[in-house]
């Protein structure tokens, strides 16, 4: 039997215990927690003979279905059980693990949001509760809960900061954005409106300046030939402002002023319209240096600094006279 996921064909394997990968996550721990057999527990039937579909929010309430079907354990059941862990026994290891799992959905529940998939948060908090029964001592005093939500907790991050972001970020900035994110969710609620840079940092204790960082690490790429809506007709690269580009009154605008600006110099005599027109790039030429100018008129630099500046002083003035016109008018 092959299940039909989201279009594609994956094998089941059938049977109590039969399992299935779900198309939209890398992988689940489920219910054998073996890192090479995950999936979606799936209750066959004599009736199954056609294909099953299953989509994302399906295959997590029949997770949801299958791990409530474990027990929590009472201190002396985790005693027991790491005891019997310590000396190699995987039906213990497997126990525990199983009656744990409730807990990494609820961890996971909080990192949603941050870039990845809840069903890949969920089978990243696994791994991590494997590796957490693995190190649990019951002698050192510690509640499995406890000690074991550490690891699920940095497998998840671990997992956020090299999979969700085009430009990785460090484990412990994924932690303090994590922590942001409940601070601003706190605030807004309080304040009744997001809550500011200082206001954060003040929740926080963090410099403003950190607070600033943050938020713009979390600020994510966004592909422009990423689709826009159902249709996929658009992308975002057809609705992005261009920062750079001129708009058509700016460019009118532009016109408008280089003509006024050859008009007013063509008003000068020709030794300063000359100058002018080299020292400024007026015709589109590169700009001369005084030494290349003076050169050409057979004079000193400093001449032509002068001639430069006393053009500029009497188009200035004809400026000023131009704008009280158009004041008075």
């Amino acid at each position: 039997m092959r299940a039909k996921i989201r279009g594609s064909s994956l094998p089941v394997r059938r049977g109590r215990r039969g399992l299935i990968k779900t198309a939209r996550v890398k992988t689940v721990l489920l219910p054998k927690l073996s890192p090479g057999r995950i999936g979606v527990p799936v209750e066959s039937s004599p009736a199954d003979a056609g294909s099953v579909s299953y989509d994302g929010d399906t295959a997590f309430h029949l997770y949801l279905r299958e791990i409530g079907r474990t027990p929590l354990l009472t201190p002396q059941e985790e005693i027991e059980l790491a005891r019997r862990i310590k000396r190699g026994d995987k039906k213990a290891r497997e126990h525990m693990i199983k009656a744990n799992l409730r807990l990494v959905v609820k961890i996971a529940r909080d990192y949603e949001g941050y870039g990845l998939p809840l069903l890949d948060l969920i089978n990243e908090g696994n791994i991590g509760l494997m590796k957490g029964v693995e190190r649990f001592d019951p002698k050192k005093g510690a509640k499995l809960s406890t000690y074991a939500a550490w690891w699920i907790k940095q497998a998840i991050k671990r997992a956020l900061a090299n999979q969700s972001k085009t430009i990785r970020l460090p484990v412990h900035v994924v932690d303090k954005l994590f922590h942001l994110r409940r601070a601003a969710a706190k605030l807004e609620e309080v304040l009744g409106r997001e809550a500011t840079d200082d206001e954060l940092a003040e929740e926080l204790d963090y410099p403003v300046a950190r607070v600033k960082m943050l938020r713009r690490a979390a600020i994510r790429p966004t592909s422009l030939e990423a689709p826009i809506g159902d249709d996929e007709t658009n992308r975002v690269a057809d609705v992005v402002k261009d920062e750079s580009a001129e708009t058509p009154y700016e460019q009118l605008e532009e016109k408008t002023n280089s003509a006024l600006v050859h008009e007013m110099v063509g008003t000068l005599d020709s030794r300063e319209q000359a100058i002018l027109r080299q020292r400024f790039g007026l015709d589109g030429d590169e700009r001369k240096t005084l030494e290349q100018i003076g050169e050409q008129f057979g004079v000193t630099r400093e001449r032509i600094r002068q001639i430069e500046e006393i053009a500029l002083k009497k188009l200035r003035k004809r400026i000023q006279d131009l704008d009280t016109v158009q004041f008075a008018a």
